[in-house]
């Protein structure tokens, strides 16, 4: 995105750790002064809808909504619905530096507040998904993602497929996040698709 600048320029003496910093902080200031945040909001919500009833999925996971992310969880529940056998998974995080769980989640089930004071299902055993849903903080056009810098979805991912499961990962994002490179590492893992306002690309 033109106007957050790239600050992976390589007149940039900064190292790729602060360039990070440095565009997470514009891209979540990007996203809290996001216009119209109703009608993008239902658009997002639209396209992934309509992404969601194309996929043979069974057990999907998506993640509770912070600081201005969006909320996937009305989708999710309208998801659910539509297929008894369908289960939809929260993330929980059990350390700073171990992979992801996931626990089955439904909009009347019991919550309790977990890691970073987010909320997640009080009890159920981890289940292995299908299809990730998972919160961008920023994206690029190689479908490669930066969050918030815990390196949970990395971790997570990677022990996915070292156990041999190959799980769908699809970002999400409000195209004020798209920026033109994020200057992937070599832990990154290009997601399979990204869902926006306008669409999955």
């Amino acid at each position: 995105m033109p106007a957050l600048g790239n600050p992976h320029d390589p007149a940039n003496s900064t190292t790729p750790i602060e360039s990070r910093r440095t565009l997470r902080t514009m891209l979540l200031d990007a996203r809290a002064a996001l216009p119209e945040r109703i009608a993008h909001d239902a658009a997002l919500a639209h396209h992934l809808a309509d992404l969601l009833s194309t996929l043979p999925v069974q057990r999907l996971a998506a993640y509770w909504p912070t600081q201005g992310e969006f909320d996937a969880l009305t989708v999710l529940g309208h998801w659910l619905t539509a297929d008894a056998a369908r289960h939809a998974l929260l993330p929980v995080v059990t350390d700073k530096f171990s992979p992801l769980q996931f626990r089955r989640w439904t909009p009347d089930c019991e919550m309790t507040p977990g890691a970073y004071n987010i909320p997640i299902p009080r009890s159920g055993e981890s289940e292995t998904p299908d299809v990730l849903l998972i919160p961008c903080v920023g994206f690029d056009a190689q479908r490669y993602r930066i969050g918030y810098g815990g390196g949970f979805y990395d971790r997570t991912l990677a022990a996915l497929h070292a156990a041999g499961h190959r799980p769908r990962t699809i970002g999400i994002a409000y195209e004020v996040n798209r920026v033109e490179s994020i200057a992937p590492q070599p832990h990154d893992i290009a997601l399979d698709c990204i869902v926006t306002e306008r669409g999955v690309f």
